[in-house]
């Protein structure tokens, strides 16, 4: 297992900035997130007990169990009995209890993961390929487990433990997928001061909340989120639409809402 060194860190946070979600798998993506916050209450009482973050719990939890409460978080084998895959035998006392909650709270204790203090972007995406397996580096593909259904993903895949095909794609959506829609839609934050030492650069689009439809216009707004997206903590969906969010991003960066925004 790599150490979480500062490079490392800076090649989670580059991937996790220019990740971009598949314009086909939209809808799919936009499912699942729902289905992770119908389950946040669950969630955010394994986060009280363990100190990991509720979104953390849920991406894992769509990744192993679907996001199905009849599942171990370990490895989604049923809750039934402890489990039969790797890792065998969790939790070690189960008979009773048999409540989805304390198979979580076991499996994140088995990683090691309980009363962790760091849960930083970088930390959680590290996280999440630790979760799964340090395979894909070795295979030169970064991984669907994080990265399925972006543009940062094509195909190459674990078909089985120790089993490689060139040619298999995975059909999940990856975990730093979901994070990063998640982020979008305001639902997470990693708050970060901005970088006093960017230059104002001269990016300025008009307040919209509807896709523009002159190609310059919206060429115009894809930049203007393209550079709000280099500052730190900053995690915008660069679609063209300059609505409140990009314009409060915008805010935080220059002092001014966009040109347009009623709230100016």
């Amino acid at each position: 297992m790599p150490p979480l060194t500062p490079a490392l860190r800076q090649e989670y946070e580059d991937l996790f900035r220019s990740c971009q979600i598949r314009s086909e798998r939209a809808s799919e993506i936009e499912s699942t997130v729902n289905q992770i916050l119908s389950g946040q209450s669950r969630y955010q009482t394994v986060a009280a007990a363990t100190r990991v973050p509720w979104y953390f719990i849920g991406a894992i939890h769509s990744m192993e169990c679907s996001c199905s409460f009849r599942e171990h978080l370990h490895n989604g084998d049923p809750l039934t009995d402890r489990t039969v895959n790797v890792p065998i035998g969790r939790p070690k006392v189960w008979n009773p209890p048999s409540d989805w909650e304390s198979s979580a709270k076991d499996s994140l204790n088995y990683e090691g993961y309980t009363g962790q203090s760091d849960w930083s972007l970088a930390a959680i995406l590290y996280r999440f390929e630790a979760y799964n397996g340090w395979g894909y580096r070795g295979k030169g593909v970064n991984s669907p487990y994080l990265w399925s259904f972006s543009q940062l993903y094509t195909q190459g895949k674990y078909v089985a433990d120790g089993i490689w095909s060139d040619t298999a794609v995975s059909q999940q959506c990856g975990a730093a997928v979901l994070l990063r829609r998640m982020v979008e839609r305001s639902l997470v934050s990693f708050p970060s001061p901005l970088d006093p030492e960017h230059n104002i650069g001269p990016y300025v689009a008009r307040y919209s909340t509807t896709t523009p439809t002159d190609p310059a216009v919206l060429s115009q707004a894809i930049a203007l989120q393209h550079w709000l997206n280099t500052f730190p903590g900053v995690f915008l969906r660069e679609d063209g639409i300059c609505g409140d969010r990009t314009s409060e991003t915008y805010r935080q960066v220059t002092g001014s809402y966009l040109p347009g925004d009623p709230r100016a």
